[in-house]
C-alpha cells in the first residue's frame, strides 16, 4: 500500500512535466522548454490539458509502485535467506541491486498497458485519439490488441530496471552515508521529521542519477507508444533510432531530471511516512556494527 501511494500520487502530481517531456521527445520543436510548454498547453487546452492522461498514470503507477516496493522488500528477505544474514550485510549493494531489478521486472508488467494508454493520449495529434481514460484504453485495445498494449514492454524494462536499480542502490547507500558521516548518532535517536528529511534528500539525489541512466530508453518508450503498431517491436526501435540518432535519445533531459529528482524524493518520503504510520522504521541506515 505504501508503494502504491508513493508512486501513484507522485507520478500523477508531476503529470504536467511528463506531458511536456513526452511531447518534446516526439517533436523537439514543439516547445522551447518546460515553462514554454506549460504556457502553450494552458493557452490551447486550458488547465485540464496539463493533466491529460492522469487516469492511466494513477492506475498504472499505483500498480507499479505496489509491485516495485512490495517485491523489493520480499526479494531482500529472499537474498538474506539464501546467503545468510552476515553475507547479506557484507554484500548488501549486490542484494539491493538484485532485489530491485527482480521487483521491477514484475512491476513493469503491471504498468505497461497503462503507460501505453497515457503516452498515446498525451502525444497524439488533436482529434486523432480519445483524451479520456476509458475510451482511450478501449480504442488501443480494440484496434491494436495485446501488441499495442505491451509493445513497449521491452524498452520499458530497459528504462525501468536500470532506473530502479539506481533508485534503490543509490538511495540505500546515500542514506547510509548520511547516517555514518553527517548524522552520526544512532538512527533511532533522531526524530521522525529528521529521518524523513534524510529520506527525501537521499531520494532526490538517487532520482537525478535515475534520470541519467534511463533517459535513452525513456525516449524510445515515448516514441514507440506514440506510433501505431506495425511489424515487430525490434523493427520499430531500429526505425526510431535511425530517425533520432544517439543525440535525439536525450531529448527532454532537463525536464526529466527535474521531474524524476522531485518524484523520487517524494516517493521515498511518502513510502517512509506510511511505514512510520504503521509502526515500522524508516528505510536504510548504517549497517549494524560488527561485535
Amino acid at each position: 500500500m505504501g508503494g502504491a501511494l508513493a508512486c501513484g500520487l507522485t507520478h500523477t502530481a508531476v503529470c504536467p512535466l511528463d506531458i511536456v517531456k513526452c511531447r518534446r521527445q516526439i517533436d523537439p520543436g514543439m516547445y522551447k522548454g518546460v515553462f514554454d510548454g506549460f504556457s502553450k498547453i494552458k493557452a490551447a487546452e486550458g488547465l485540464k490539458g496539463l493533466y491529460l492522461g492522469w487516469g492511466p498514470t494513477l492506475v498504472g503507477y499505483s500498480l507499479q509502485g505496489m509491485g516495485k516496493f512490495g517485491f523489493y522488500e520480499f526479494f531482500k528477505d529472499v537474498f538474506a535467506g539464501i546467503v545468510g544474514q552476515e553475507n547479506a550485510v557484507k554484500y548488501r549493494t549486490i542484494g539491493f541491486a538484485v532485489s530491485s531489478a527482480s521487483a521491477e521486472f514484475i512491476a513493469d508488467i503491471l504498468l505497461c498497458p497503462w503507460e501505453a494508454t497515457k503516452v498515446r493520449m498525451q502525444t497524439s495529434l488533436p482529434g486523432t485519439f480519445p483524451t479520456t481514460f476509458g475510451p482511450a484504453f478501449n480504442k488501443l485495445k480494440t484496434e491494436e490488441g495485446t501488441q499495442g498494449l505491451y509493445k513497449g514492454l521491452s524498452p520499458l524494462w530497459a528504462r525501468q530496471i536500470p532506473y530502479t536499480v539506481m533508485k534503490f542502490v543509490a538511495f540505500e547507500r546515500t542514506v547510509e552515508f548520511f547516517y555514518k558521516n553527517v548524522f552520526t548518532k544512532p538512527k533511532n535517536e533522531y526524530n521522525k521529521a529528521t529521518q524523513l528529511s534524510i529520506t527525501f534528500a537521499s531520494g532526490y539525489i538517487a532520482g537525478i542519477l535515475c534520470a541519467l541512466v534511463s533517459q535513452p530508453a525513456d525516449t524510445m518508450v515515448s516514441k514507440l507508444n506514440n506510433i501505431k503498431s506495425e511489424g515487430s517491436t525490434g523493427d520499430a526501435m531500429k526505425q526510431i533510432y535511425q530517425e533520432l540518432g544517439f543525440k535525439g535519445l536525450w531529448r527532454g533531459m532537463g525536464a526529466r531530471i527535474i521531474m524524476i529528482g522531485t518524484l523520487t524524493g517524494l516517493q521515498w518520503w511518502i513510502y517512509d511516512t506510511f511505514k512510520t504510520m504503521v509502526g515500522l522504521q524508516t528505510s536504510g541506515g548504517a549497517p549494524a556494527a560488527k561485535k
